[in-house]
């Protein structure tokens, strides 16, 4: 189990502290998640306009992880959300670094995969597009 932690543990240390997150910065790199992803409030109103293939990210933030209505999540969210982890601005930093290890690390499974290929190295980015993420609620 440990050795799931360790990557996850190293990218979490090399973040920018969250207080210093740049939502509006993170708008701005939510532009390469828009291929597969939406923000829609509620109301149906579309913040950001995006593909359906991976889940609407409206309200992501304190969400159980796998949790959105309709959505058919892979396995490996799936064991995640039975763990009933909740998303939060550090699990959405070190998930879109390498998201298969983070989905790893939570489900405590090495075998455990994820469906979103793509990954955001720069923590920096990724710690501004959690804070934008954040702010939809």
């Amino acid at each position: 189990m440990l050795k799931h932690l360790l990557p996850v543990l190293a990218l979490a240390l090399a973040v920018p502290a969250f207080a210093d997150a740049d939502a509006s910065e993170g708008e701005e790199t939510f532009k390469k998640c828009k291929s597969c992803h939406a923000i829609t409030a509620p109301d149906g109103t579309e913040v950001q306009k995006g593909g359906k293939t991976g889940p609407n990210l409206w309200g992501v933030v304190g969400r159980t992880v796998g949790s959105v209505a309709d959505y058919k999540y892979g396995e490996g969210l799936l064991a995640v959300n039975a763990k009933a982890v909740v998303w939060d601005e550090a699990q959405i930093v070190t998930y879109v670094a390498d998201p298969t290890a983070w989905v790893k690390a939570a489900s405590g499974d090495d075998t455990a995969k994820s469906k979103m290929s793509f990954k955001l190295a720069d923590a920096e980015d990724a710690a501004n597009l959690a804070a934008y993420l954040a702010t939809f609620k």
